[in-house]
């Protein structure tokens, strides 16, 4: 079994259409060349035949991005091949994306086609690709949903046509990890050609379950990936970049594989995601989040000061963060706030220690965070006391 996975990145097509998301030329530019830094495998640009914009973005990227594949993504039809190879035909590395809807539901509600049609459509759009670009990739929408004797037939068939990368997209995010894990076992073990092609996931997140049915996709033998920076997408959103490149760099031994990402990369390219789009990720998001590597309990501070691995499980460096941070608030206890008040240039003896410890928790009662200022204005006022008692006794001796 190949060791290495693949990361297909597609915050460029799938992140930018969650609402809020969009991003112009420049921006798009911006964010392929942090990607490339990250080392990225894939980066699915856009979808050439949606706009002008997404066109020219697509074109663009293709033209300057030199180490990574570069794919767009185009339905089952003559106009959006024709126009996806027309973006991609200057990449250095091009790869067509073309998909077709496979569950009864789509078939139904969506195409109005019957899945003769649908496989007829498929096999003609990997044909009608191939003879332009060698790497086709070949997505069957809503697939978790999808009849799985169909899946076989279709991917079968796609195969035979020319495709080189299979990809099964939990579309709605609707699938449950050990439910994902049979059906690629299932993909895998019957699909013909299926060792001669790269088996992809693209796992959505509307129940919170698309970076571990990514992982267990992997470990039942799938190779590529696809994802987002910060899982931005449709809806609830992709399975983020970042959980999937640290779960199997920071539980190594529980993989026989691992992506080539350079995750010391991970928290600028989640910051430049959010310079361009100005939507931060949330505070407890896994890596990347404000609070990932932030500690407000006592007993956590007083573990982390002795030794962090106490409480983090990965270093703050390891995914570019400058350091982890002891926030000071309610929670906190002695030792964070002295590490901290020796941080901002002061030595307490004991009793002063319990001075300001005791003004600083009636504050932190109530604030929710106690600032930098705040505690040295705290301080400041301890050693004004302290040294207006010893001018005292002076005096009085």
């Amino acid at each position: 079994m190949d060791d290495r996975v693949i990361i297909f990145d597609t915050t460029l097509r799938d992140g930018e259409q969650a609402p809020g998301f969009n991003m112009n030329l420049e921006e798009k530019l911006r964010m392929a060349e942090q990607l490339e830094r990250l080392k990225v495998d894939v980066i699915e640009a856009g979808f050439p035949i949606a706009s002008d914009g997404d066109f020219l973005a697509v074109r663009e990227v293709a033209k300057r991005t030199k180490s990574c594949v570069v794919a767009g993504l185009c339905r089952t039809k003559k106009l959006d091949i024709d126009r996806a190879w027309a973006a991609l035909q200057h990449a250095k590395s091009p790869r067509i994306h073309t998909f077709i809807a496979t569950s009864d539901i789509h078939l139904k509600h969506k195409l109005r086609k019957s899945k003769a049609e649908a496989l007829a459509d498929a096999v003609w759009a990997v044909k009608y690709a191939k003879e332009r670009c060698q790497d086709v990739e070949f997505s069957a929408e809503d697939a978790t949903r999808s009849d799985p004797e169909y899946l076989v037939e279709i991917f079968s068939a796609v195969i035979d046509a020319g495709a080189t990368v299979i990809n099964v997209p939990d579309t709605v995010g609707y699938s449950l990890p050990w439910e994902f894990g049979e059906l690629i076992e299932m993909l895998i073990d019957k699909v013909d050609g299926m060792d001669k092609t790269v088996l992809s996931v693209h796992c959505h997140d509307d129940l919170g379950h698309s970076v571990s049915n990514s992982i267990v996709a992997v470990n039942h033998g799938a190779r590529q990936i696809e994802c987002t920076v910060n899982g931005i997408g449709e809806r609830a959103g992709n399975a983020a970049l970042e959980e999937v490149v640290m779960t199997m760099r920071t539980r190594s031994r529980a993989f026989s594989c691992d992506t080539q990402v350079r995750a010391t990369e991970l928290y600028a390219t989640s910051q430049l995601l959010t310079d361009i789009t100005h939507v931060p990720a949330q505070p407890n998001k896994s890596i990347v989040g404000a609070n990932a590597f932030a500690h407000e309990a006592g007993i956590h501070q007083d573990g982390v000061l002795k030794n962090a691995l106490t409480y983090e499980i990965m270093t703050p460096e390891s995914v570019g963060v400058p350091g982890n941070k002891l926030v000071l608030g309610k929670h906190s206890g002695r030792n964070a706030l002295n590490a901290r008040v020796r941080e901002l240039g002061y030595t307490l003896d004991k009793e002063g220690l319990a001075k300001v410890y005791e003004e600083f928790t009636n504050l932190a009662d109530a604030k929710k965070v106690v600032s930098d200022a705040d505690l040295a204005a705290i301080v400041k006022r301890a050693i004004a006391a302290e040294t207006a008692t010893v001018d005292k006794e002076l005096q009085i001796q």
